[in-house]
């Protein structure tokens, strides 16, 4: 149940967090700062593993067992969540009054705001979609990798952890570097180079027989899963509508949230038909890349941003 609850908390918060993107950031900036929180973010998780890793290690050399100090590792968390949450609340100011809603009326405006970008934003839509589809091979990546990597490559314990630590540093890299490349090239194009680059990733890991070969492969892992990221929430942070921001960001976590489940859960049911291959499964999870990849060469980024001006301005009127 605690679980449960704090996943929901989760996903609130990461969608009442990526609702400031469009009040923050410039449209012409949009790219690299989606890329600053999301690489800021990857190296929030890297203090947070190795924190927890240094209270295990200390308290297993004073042999103390899991449940003793494993409490002191989620409460180490907690505070690590408040402290990073700490400085939105005392600065950062919301960019107007809202109203208050009961729950079930905001359910309700949420699956209005969906049945609205059929009719009104549809290449919002068509995003939504592209962002779901690449994000489930995302989330096999990020839950399944280490799965992966031991049952394949026969990875131990080290080298596990050696293996997050070289996709979150890839990550808060690339997300950091490729915003400023993103606000140069255009977002559309900078999501279809990075999604090329996952589809290579993924044929790397399949074919891969070394070392050198899979770890080439993590490595272009952790790049494009921050560039990939950041770069779906800046363009959703351009297409939403300047008046209802919380809405459409609302929409991102959801389509991001089903990919999470349906990614890993697609990757262990194909893993189960064909007797324990995570070579087919993985290539299998390359398809989620091509069809985020075929939705976005569908999209039309201009007329997206026209139906937005177009609905902020009869919103004016």
């Amino acid at each position: 149940l605690c679980l449960a609850l704090s996943n929901i908390c989760y996903c609130i918060g990461e969608s009442a967090v990526a609702s400031f993107l469009p009040g923050l950031a410039r449209p012409e900036a949009m790219g690299r700062v989606s890329g600053w929180g999301w690489s800021f973010g990857y190296f929030g998780g890297m203090l947070a593993l190795g924190l927890a890793l240094w209270v295990a290690a200390t308290a297993e050399a004073d042999g103390l067992p899991a449940q003793t100090y494993v409490p002191w590792i989620m409460g180490l968390t907690a505070v690590l969540f408040a402290a990073a949450a700490l400085p939105a609340f005392l600065w950062l100011r919301e960019p107007g009054a809202g109203t208050d809603r009961q729950p079930v009326a905001m359910f309700a405006q949420l699956r209005a705001a969906w049945r609205e970008t059929r009719r009104d934003f549809p290449d919002f839509r068509r995003l939504l979609l592209c962002i779901a589809c690449y994000q489930a091979g995302i989330a096999v990546v990020i839950t399944l990798s280490a799965v992966y990597a031991t049952e394949v490559m026969g990875f131990g314990m080290q080298q596990t952890m050696l293996l997050v630590f070289l996709v979150n540093i890839g990550a808060a890299v690339g997300a950091f570097s490729f915003g400023y490349l993103q606000d140069r090239i255009g977002h559309r194009k900078a999501l279809a180079l990075t999604l090329l680059g996952w589809i290579v990733m993924v044929l790397l890991a399949v074919s891969a027989r070394s070392l050198p070969v899979f770890w080439s492969a993590a490595a272009l892992a952790g790049l494009c899963m921050g560039t990939s990221q950041s770069a779906g929430r800046a363009m959703v942070g351009v297409l939403a509508p300047a008046d209802r921001p919380a809405e459409f960001f609302a929409l991102w976590t959801f389509a991001v949230q089903l990919a999470a489940v349906v990614g890993p859960l697609s990757y262990g049911v194909l893993v189960w038909a064909t007797e324990g291959n995570h070579r087919a499964a993985l290539l299998a999870t390359g398809l989620f890349f091509l069809a985020g990849l075929a939705l976005l060469g569908r999209l039309d980024f201009e007329r997206g941003m026209r139906a937005r001006d177009r609905v902020a301005f009869v919103s004016v009127e």
